[in-house]
C-alpha cells in the first residue's frame, strides 16, 4: 500500500468529516480525503493506468449490491491519504459520542410482513428451484437535527474490535457507515484471503447462554448447510485465479458483539500476479452470503420480495492500489446517513430448513450493531 504520511489512528478518526473515507481493520486504519479523480469501473489494465501516475496511487470506495442494474460504483483517487495502526483500543478509551435522539423509527417491511416474505421464499427453496436466498429489511429513523456520520463511526470503531469498520461517501451527500465482520477478499502480492460468514446465533450477556448459543450454532445442520453453500461459491469463484487454494474442512466460530457467525478462512496463491484485489472482489461479488444461489434467480427473488432498493447495502467497500494489492469487506451491518435520517439494514440467509420467526429474530439481532453505536434502545 502506498502511503502519504503515517498517522495517529485516533487523530485520523478525529479528523474524519462527512465525505471522507475511513477503513479500520485489526491491522490498520486507512483515512482518505478529497477527490483527485474518479476511477472508471473497468479492467485491471485501465485501473493501473489510472493509478500509476496519481499523486496517491490508490483508489478507495464502494460497489453496489447489483453491479448490473444498481447505482454506479464509486471509486476515487483521494488527494490525501494517511495510514495508521489499529485504532479500536485507543478509541474505546475515549467517551462515546452522542448521535442524537431518534424521532420516528419505521421498519420496512413491518415484522409480520418480513415473516411472510420468508415464508414465500421457502416455496422455491423447498421445491429445489433455489438453494439459498438472503432477505433483508430496513429500519428508517428520523432525527430532529442532522446526524454526523463521524459520531456513528467513532462509536462503531470503539464497539467492534474485529472485522472492518468503514465510512464511504455516496452520491447525493450520503454516507455509508458500518462495521462488517466479513472479508470478501484481501490480496497482498500473490497471496489471496477470503473469509466468508454465514450462519448466525445471537450473543447474550449471560455467559452460560452465550456459550450455549455458540455451541448450538456449531451443531446446527441448517446453519452448516447455509454456510457450506457460501464456501462452495467462494471457492468456485477463486479457483480460476489461483494455483493453490486451502479450504478448511469445517467452519469456525466468528464472534461479533451482537451475534455469533460461522466463518471459514480460505487462502490461496494467485496464478497471475497481475490480477488485482478489485478484480477478485468483482469476481466474487455477490456471494451467497448476501444474495443466494443460484445467483440470478436469488437476486430476482430479492427484488420481488424486498420493498426497497438495496443500493450499496450488501455491496463491498475497500481499497486497491497501483500494485493490485487491496482489501474489500462485505458492506453489511451498516446504515446510510443523509442529513436528518438514517436507514439501517439487516438481512439473513434463508434455506429450505429456515423458520420465518427465527429469521426475523436474526435480523433484529443484527440491527443491534448500529443501534448500540447510536446509543438508542429500539425494538426493530
Amino acid at each position: 500500500m502506498s502511503r502519504q504520511g503515517v498517522a495517529d489512528p485516533v487523530r485520523a478518526l478525529a479528523d474524519y468529516r462527512r465525505g471522507d473515507f475511513l477503513f479500520a481493520t485489526q491491522q490498520r486504519t486507512l483515512f482518505a480525503r478529497g477527490v483527485e479523480r474518479e476511477v472508471p469501473f473497468a479492467g485491471d489494465s485501465a485501473l493501473v493506468a489510472e493509478l500509476e501516475d496519481a499523486a496517491t496511487p490508490l483508489a478507495v470506495g464502494v460497489l453496489p449490491f447489483d453491479l448490473s442494474d444498481g447505482p454506479a460504483p464509486r471509486l476515487v483517487v483521494p488527494r490525501e491519504l494517511r495510514v495508521a495502526g489499529r485504532a479500536h483500543e485507543l478509541v474505546r478509551a475515549l467517551p462515546a459520542r452522542e448521535v442524537g435522539v431518534p424521532e420516528r423509527p419505521l421498519a420496512v417491511p413491518e415484522q409480520d410482513k418480513h415473516v411472510d416474505a420468508v415464508a414465500r421464499a421457502l416455496v422455491p427453496l423447498r421445491d429445489g428451484v433455489l438453494r439459498k436466498v438472503v432477505l433483508a429489511r430496513v429500519l428508517d429513523i428520523a432525527f430532529a437535527a442532522d446526524v454526523d456520520p463521524a459520531n456513528v463511526l467513532h462509536n462503531l470503531v470503539a464497539d467492534n474490535p474485529d472485522g472492518f469498520t468503514y465510512a464511504a461517501a455516496l452520491p447525493g451527500d450520503r454516507t455509508l457507515v458500518g462495521a462488517s465482520p466479513e472479508l470478501l477478499v484481501r490480496r497482498y502480492g500473490t497471496r489471496v484471503v477470503a473469509h466468508p460468514h454465514a450462519g448466525t446465533a445471537p450473543r447474550s450477556t449471560d455467559p452460560d447462554v452465550d456459550e450455549a448459543n455458540a455451541r448450538g450454532l456449531l451443531a446446527s445442520a441448517k446453519d452448516k448447510t447455509e454456510h457450506a453453500l457460501v464456501v462452495e461459491a467462494v471457492v468456485e469463484a477463486l479457483r480460476p485465479f489461483c494455483r493453490t487454494l486451502d479450504v478448511p474442512s469445517a467452519p469456525s466460530l466468528a464472534p461479533t458483539p451482537a451475534v455469533w457467525h460461522l466463518g471459514t478462512e480460505i487462502t490461496g496463491e494467485l496464478a497471475d500476479p497481475d490480477v488485482s484485489a478489485l478484480a477478485l472482489a468483482t469476481a466474487l461479488h455477490p456471494t451467497p452470503a448476501v444474495c443466494g444461489t443460484p445467483t440470478d434467480a436469488a437476486r430476482k427473488l430479492v427484488g420481488d420480495l424486498e420493498p426497497f432498493d438495496r443500493d450499496y447495502y450488501a455491496g463491498t467497500v475497500g481499497w486497491v492500489d497501483a500494485a493490485g494489492d487491496g482489501e474489500w469487506a462485505v458492506a453489511i451491518r451498516c446504515a446510510e446517513i443523509a442529513d436528518r435520517s438514517m436507514r439501517l439494514y439487516a438481512g439473513g440467509g434463508i434455506v429450505a430448513a429456515s423458520d420465518p420467526e427465527a429469521e426475523l429474530r436474526e435480523t433484529s439481532a443484527k440491527f443491534a450493531t448500529l443501534l448500540q453505536a447510536m446509543g438508542v434502545d429500539i425494538d426493530p
